[in-house]
């Protein structure tokens, strides 16, 4: 599985075509903490919705799936691979790993 550390993320985030930021977790996750790389904001679709709102995630351009954990945005990742998207990737160790490696100021929940 395609999966990527938060370096990783940084330096896509820094290049002349930044990834979309899709953030899988709730609402209420959502509204505790998220991820923003150089302006950009990441996108939220609960996991639930994926299957439902699948085209509004444009194919052409690289996307970065977390969650809390890195478990459900996994689950993502395969289905959006098996549905012909090729540029997806998973944040290994989602948001909680990217607070603790990256970002200390995103709150840990």
């Amino acid at each position: 599985m395609r999966q990527i550390g938060s370096d990783e993320l940084l330096a896509m985030c820094a290049g002349s075509h930044p990834p979309v930021l899709l953030d899988v977790r709730e609402p209420w996750e959502a509204q505790l903490s998220r991820i923003v790389v150089d302006g950009l904001r990441s996108e939220l679709i609960p996991m639930g919705q994926i299957p439902a709102r699948v085209g509004e995630l444009d194919r052409a351009q690289p996307i970065v799936c977390y969650c809390h954990h890195g478990v459900r945005s996994l689950q993502v990742v395969a289905f959006l691979l098996r549905a012909g998207f090729d540029s997806v990737y998973n944040l290994a160790g989602g948001i909680d790993a990217w607070s603790l490696s990256t970002d200390p100021s995103v709150p840990r929940y």
